[in-house]
């Protein structure tokens, strides 16, 4: 049996996420440093330019992930896949693909679209519930 897009779009968005994570570990280290990096981080230890811009993208992304998970696994539950869920589940996704460079690049209005597209993802989604 096949899985869902949107239930595939979802385990791809898990994985974006993963994604920020690293990005965002690696660039701090290179300025940090190992030994910060291992320690207790009892002192803050604020990174600047990419670094600070991936923190930043990542910190976005764990605002929207849990409302888009959670639309998605309501819409599987509630038995309302169909082409709004499959049009948001997408639109989510490649927005955020999109949005990790652009932030990273420091490219604000393109990244401010790329997140437009990932949040009508997430009310598509939601619209599904109620239509």
């Amino acid at each position: 049996m096949r899985m869902a897009f949107e239930l595939q779009m979802l385990g791809v968005a898990v994985l974006i996420g993963l994604v920020h994570l690293l990005a965002a570990a690696l660039a701090g280290v290179s300025q940090r440093g190992l030994k910060w990096s291992a320690g207790p981080r009892d002192e803050p230890f604020p990174v600047s330019g990419v670094a600070a811009r991936l923190e930043r993208a990542f910190a976005n992304y764990r605002e929207s992930f849990p409302f888009f998970a959670a639309a998605v696994l309501v819409a599987y539950l509630g038995g309302r896949f169909g082409t709004l869920t499959l049009v948001g589940s997408g639109l989510y996704v490649g927005g955020r693909i999109a949005f990790l460079p652009l932030y990273a690049l420091g490219a604000p209005w393109v990244r401010s679209i790329a997140w437009a597209v990932s949040f009508t993802g997430i009310f598509l989604t939601l619209l599904a519930l109620v239509v």
